[in-house]
């Protein structure tokens, strides 16, 4: 899948979840919102920002110590993965401005934690992130050890926070896309980038 293909698959599930929340998506959200595992939900969401940053650092640091290059490319690409989602998110947040299911259906949905009322709901930027360092995760060490465990966590951030009362289910299916399709584009800049930092292109 070239980069063109990624984009426009982008486009296309930006345009479709955008449009205002239909009652599968509500229902769905209410259903979930009433879960008491909120403890847990919590714990989910805030691994969803400190893994995404946290992951990437620690390779490129042990790396940089260790003199080892390889894993410092492996590093420069899950965190380039990474901002590239939480920028392509952080973007279509404030074009599309959708408002948070908590601030659209008071009567409906509780927010739990501590949420920010007047960022915007679509696409899910934590969910994004996730899915972006589990699929880069996935490709640089592609072993079920990590692949499943990073699966589930990146699923678990979704779930989280719908569960907080935080965001659609369609912001997190979008999120996910973005994440999952930012990985993939991700290799195809990466020849570039590696070429650029490091003399020549990575094998």
């Amino acid at each position: 899948m070239d980069i063109r293909r990624i984009i426009f698959l982008l486009l296309t599930v930006s345009f479709t979840f955008s449009l205002p929340a239909q009652n599968i998506d509500i229902n769905t959200l209410k259903t979930i919102n009433k879960w008491k595992v909120h403890s847990l939900s919590r714990g989910l969401s805030a691994s969803g920002v400190i893994l995404p940053v946290g992951v990437p650092a620690a390779m490129g640091l042990y790396a940089l110590i260790k003199k080892d290059q390889p894993m410092l490319k492996d590093a420069v690409y899950i965190g380039t993965s990474v901002i590239e989602a939480v920028g392509i998110t952080y973007a279509a947040k404030h074009i599309i401005g959708r408002d948070r299911p908590f601030v659209k259906y008071p009567d409906k949905i509780h927010a739990y934690g501590a949420p920010d009322a007047d960022s915007p709901s679509f696409p899910s930027g934590h969910t994004a992130a996730a899915f972006s360092l589990a699929t880069s995760l996935s490709i640089t060490y592609p072993k079920w050890y990590v692949i499943a465990p990073s699966a589930v966590w990146a699923c678990g951030v979704g779930f989280a926070r719908m569960n907080q009362g935080v965001h659609y289910p369609s912001d997190v299916v979008a999120g996910a896309a973005i994440g999952v399709g930012c990985a993939f584009a991700n290799i195809y800049v990466n020849r570039w980038l590696n070429k650029v930092l490091f003399g020549r292109q990575i094998k």
